[in-house]
């Protein structure tokens, strides 16, 4: 089972459990339901926190009480008052279950609606680390410059390559070579109309002065040529995709 069908298995079933508590709810099982409850409301919130940060806020606000709360009704009330006895004294005969059961089934609807999203969601935490580690590269190549240009200039060159092997793989390109340069994945992007002309060029002049720094040895690059190959890639990181 791959780590992708693990998360959705773990969100199922954390679905399923949730099911299962809110029946307690249902029949009026209430010290079982709060036993449950709170064991699968730690375990979801952490689901949320990491897989659906812009849900989160609002699956912590169908639990928590607003410290902020100044009228206390329908639409303030939490499961943690259902939690605690608290009701709204100003209303009579206040349905606490009932709200609790809508507020509890809210979360359940944020958790299943995670589950129909994590391919997307992984695919974009993936991203976001990758580009969290290009420019941790690239700031060690600013750096690097200062002591080996053509250090630095190497440095950038696999990560060209890296990049571009990425994007190819992003947009179901094949590449032929196993061990392709930098021209071999920048002519098959330009064709699929992935990159265009200027991009191209500017990807070949790159190309260019990664060679400078890892072939040709009887020529030391310029400290402003790596400048310009430190540049370009940062481009390239952010534009080509």
């Amino acid at each position: 089972m791959s780590k992708k069908e693990q998360i959705k298995a773990e969100i199922k079933k954390l679905y399923d459990e949730g099911l299962e508590c809110l029946k307690y709810l249902t029949n009026k099982n209430y010290l079982e339901f709060l036993e449950y409850y709170q064991m699968w409301y730690t375990k979801s919130l952490k689901i949320v926190e990491t897989l659906a940060s812009d849900r989160y806020q609002e699956f912590r606000q169908y639990y928590e009480i607003d410290p902020k709360r100044k009228h206390f009704s329908h639409g303030t009330y939490a499961i943690q008052d259902f939690i605690k006895g608290i009701t709204p004294s100003t209303i009579r005969d206040f349905d606490s279950v009932g709200r609790t059961m809508i507020c509890f089934k809210n979360q359940l609807y944020i958790l299943n609606s995670i589950y129909n999203r994590v391919d997307s969601v992984l695919f974009d935490i993936k991203g976001e680390l990758y580009s969290e580690l290009q420019d941790n590269e690239i700031n060690i190549a600013k750096k690097l410059i200062k002591i080996s240009p053509r250090a630095a200039g190497a440095l950038m060159g696999v990560l060209i390559e890296s990049h571009l092997q990425r994007v190819a793989i992003n947009h179901n390109i094949k590449i032929n070579k196993k061990n392709p340069t930098i021209s071999d994945l920048n002519e098959p992007l330009k064709i699929n109309g992935i990159t265009d002309i200027v991009a191209w060029r500017k990807i070949s002049y790159l190309s260019d002065l990664r060679n400078l720094c890892s072939h040709k040895k009887d020529i030391e690059p310029t400290q402003e040529q790596i400048e310009d190959l430190i540049s370009g890639v940062e481009w390239l990181t952010k534009n080509v995709l």
